[in-house]
């Protein structure tokens, strides 16, 4: 079976950060204009997972703002990334393997098994994997998940959920593959952030600003999003990726890691009372996040939930790589979205400010069809 992709040979993160169970695809040309993927997304000629979008590089302005949103969120990601980790330790144990959804997932999974190691003096495998929505979860990837470690002690990790459609498509996908005569996995996804309300198992249910949802590959050690593709990706093969060596000028990704690692002291005695007052909470999802964005869809006539995508991180996702018709925030001028003003600035795209709104903002994908 195939070996993991590792550093500095595939991705900018360090060999012992994370193994990528991925294919290898930097040879091919995957990328194709924004507006012609989206067009033959939306018309079913192609799956959104089957190319990559060209990827978006902001300008100076954006790339300042970057930064100044790492140094304000830097305590508050350390904070939650220590919630979640030792939220994990304590309800599955010290012997937990992390599994990244690759790409969004991977930074958050490295942060957590810094966090283990520099706090509790565990040295946790960390993993990426590739899930589509609509395919699945990378059955290879599970194979041999299956074959070097206890899939009980298999912990998935995303950054974020939105509506909660990952969340949703991880536990069918872990179902079908046990169906099927597959190993057990635990479906119980821990994300920094639920504002969803989806996952049990989180930092924080605020709809926060996570830095690494800023960027693209520059931040998420310069790997692109992951790739099925039935002429690239056989039956005995792990989903793709590319490794954009050639934007390794630009790239911040070890830089977010060492900011929020370093905030790790300031926020070490806040985390045990995060924690204990989690465990004594009722986390039971309720999905309340999917409620409000079908009554936004019905709102605006918009054809189907895949067109709104809320939440910080999801909205700045639809500006940077999809074709964006409005943006939905509930204040107008608040700090945690001002990444997302200037994005929709560069872009046209017109920002409605809607109070109430349940998420902090929402990005509404155009309808090209």
């Amino acid at each position: 079976m195939t070996a993991p992709l590792t550093g500095p040979a595939f991705g900018s993160y360090a060999a012992d950060e994370v193994g990528w169970l991925l294919t290898d695809l930097s040879h091919v040309d995957l990328e194709a204009d924004v507006a012609e993927r989206e067009r033959r997304i939306q018309s079913g000629a192609a799956h959104y997972a089957e190319t990559l979008p060209i990827e978006y590089q902001p300008d100076a302005e954006y790339r300042e703002l970057f930064e100044k949103v790492l140094q304000d969120s830097s305590i508050r990601l350390a904070r939650a990334v220590g919630t979640v980790t030792d939220l994990v330790l304590a309800e599955r144990g010290s012997d937990v393997t992390l599994v990244s959804l690759a790409r969004a997932g991977t930074p958050v999974g490295v942060l957590m098994r810094r966090w283990a190691r520099d706090v509790h003096g565990l040295a946790l495998p960390h993993y990426a994997v590739s899930i589509v929505r609509d395919r699945g979860i990378d059955a290879v990837a599970l194979d041999y998940l299956a074959r070097h470690h206890d899939p009980k002690n298999v912990v998935f990790v995303d950054g974020w959920t939105g509506k909660g459609a990952i969340a949703r498509e991880l536990s069918q996908a872990l179902a079908e593959y046990r169906e099927a005569g597959g190993a057990e996995f635990d479906d119980d996804l821990a994300v920094l952030a639920d504002p969803g309300h989806c996952v049990r198992t989180f930092g924080t249910r605020d709809d926060f600003l996570i830095a690494s949802a800023c960027l693209n590959s520059t931040v998420s050690g310069l790997v692109s999003r992951t790739v099925l593709n039935d002429t690239l990706i056989g039956p005995g093969d792990f989903h793709g990726a590319k490794f954009y060596a050639h934007l390794a000028g630009e790239d911040v990704s070890n830089h977010l890691l060492d900011s929020v690692s370093t905030s790790f002291a300031d926020v070490r005695e806040h985390v045990p009372g995060d924690v204990e007052e989690l465990l004594r909470s009722d986390r039971t999802p309720t999905w309340d996040g999917w409620t409000s964005v079908e009554a936004v869809r019905a709102q605006y006539g918009i054809s189907t939930v895949n067109f709104v995508k809320p939440g910080v991180g999801e909205t700045t996702r639809v500006l940077l790589r999809r074709v964006p018709w409005r943006v939905l925030v509930r204040d107008l001028y608040a700090p945690e979205h001002a990444h997302i003003r200037l994005l929709a600035a560069a872009r046209s795209v017109p920002v409605e400010e809607v109070p109430g709104l349940a998420y902090s903002c929402m990005g509404l994908i155009k309808d090209v069809t």
